[in-house]
């Protein structure tokens, strides 16, 4: 199965989502996390990442005679980058916003689920913004804003950190 492929389908789209920002979950854990997705489907689908290389195991344990592994996410292979992005049909795209909005959605209703969810406070935004751009400006922006996001991208847990979901989509509008 080809990384494109492997990546492109709904509960593999939220494991990789779910084990972002250098988490490292047992299978067990990502059912805790994915309550909807039955067990047996989990399981399959956190195999196929690992056999493709997406997830790495961290370490292993038994428990009550089974052997329980820790996953974590290998960043190289868990996204769809340019190269690959530029091979796809348009249907693949369409296919891909889809499936990230969906992933998108369940991590915010998984948010506003849990007690004392206070989408004020936590600064939870919906902004969107429409820009005009020759290809010049879209590349000086694109090299301003993505080393000011990816230089907090290696941050890990700590005093007073929370994790947040940081979701840019960038495409042109419609022309008119």
């Amino acid at each position: 199965m080809d990384l494109l492929e492997l990546l492109l389908h709904p509960v593999r789209m939220r494991i990789v989502h779910a084990m972002s920002a250098g988490r490292t979950r047992t299978t067990t854990e990502l059912c805790a996390s994915l309550p909807d997705v039955p067990k047996t489907s989990l399981y399959r689908q956190v195999a196929l990442l690992a056999e493709g290389g997406v997830l790495e195991v961290d370490g292993e344990q038994r428990v009550h005679g089974a052997v329980e592994r820790r996953y974590r996410l290998n960043r190289d292979r868990a996204s769809i980058g340019q190269e690959a992005a530029a091979s796809m049909s348009l249907d693949d795209h369409r296919r891909t916003f889809a499936l990230a909005m969906t992933a998108l959605i369940a991590d915010f209703n998984a948010y506003l689920d849990q007690e004392g969810a206070d989408p004020a406070a936590d600064s939870v935004g919906y902004r969107q913004l429409a820009l005009w751009l020759d290809p010049e400006e879209l590349a000086g922006l694109l090299a301003t804003v993505i080393p000011a996001v990816l230089a907090h991208a290696r941050n890990g847990p700590g005093e007073g950190r929370r994790l947040y979901q940081l979701s840019p989509i960038i495409f042109p509008l419609r022309r008119e």
